[in-house]
């Protein structure tokens, strides 16, 4: 077998071709979490300049944080991931991340990383003159509270250059299992299930 497919044009492809490609779809989506965890030790180096951390040190002071506090793994991960966008999406980097986590996580999960970037304006926006209490605009949905709990005791409090900070190595079998999971089984997504923090 062949390591190219025979077409140049996606329409002319042979069923020995989609063959080959489905192969090797499958050996890059298992690398899922090792790039993810590549890309966090980027952010070690390239960040946000101002803050007295960097994007990694955050994400990794939100998931010790998570952790800390006894929830489960996809929370855990989650706090990690969080801001995974930064670098590319800077502007939607919340949604960027969730879709990312989409297939692998708790429907619960992957809203409130989709909205904490509104749902954080509440500690700045006032500062900019803009509406702090945009989130508002979600407080009749079932996942609201978790939201800002996540915010309020994670991401927010996640800037502290002397907090005892766990190593990125001591998350990487949390970040492997999820990514490891089937994409969206139903029994892991559990869509509508308020279980909050």
């Amino acid at each position: 077998m062949n390591d190219t497919v025979s077409f140049t044009a996606m329409k002319d492809g042979t069923a020995e071709d989609y063959a080959l490609l489905a192969e090797q779809e499958h050996a890059y989506n298992a690398g899922t979490a090792d790039r993810l965890l590549r890309e966090l030790r980027h952010q070690a180096d390239e960040t946000l300049s101002g803050y007295q951390i960097t994007r990694m040190e955050h994400g990794l002071q939100s998931a010790t944080r998570a952790r800390r506090d006894g929830v489960e793994t996809d929370w855990v991960v989650a706090a990690l991931l969080h801001d995974i966008g930064d670098g590319l999406a800077p502007q939607n980097h919340d949604k960027f991340a969730a879709e990312i986590m989409r297939p692998f996580m708790r429907d619960e999960v992957v809203w409130t990383v989709e909205h904490h970037g509104i749902f954080q304006m509440v500690y700045y926006a006032h500062h900019y003159g803009w509406n702090p209490e945009e989130r508002q605009r979600f407080r009749d949905h079932p996942y609201y509270a978790t939201c800002a709990a996540f915010c309020e005791r994670w991401d927010q409090a996640s800037f502290d250059p002397a907090y005892d900070t766990d190593p990125l190595e001591s998350f990487e079998d949390e970040v492997r299992a999820v990514f490891a999971r089937k994409a969206y089984d139903p029994t892991v997504m559990q869509v509508g299930v308020v279980k909050g923090l």
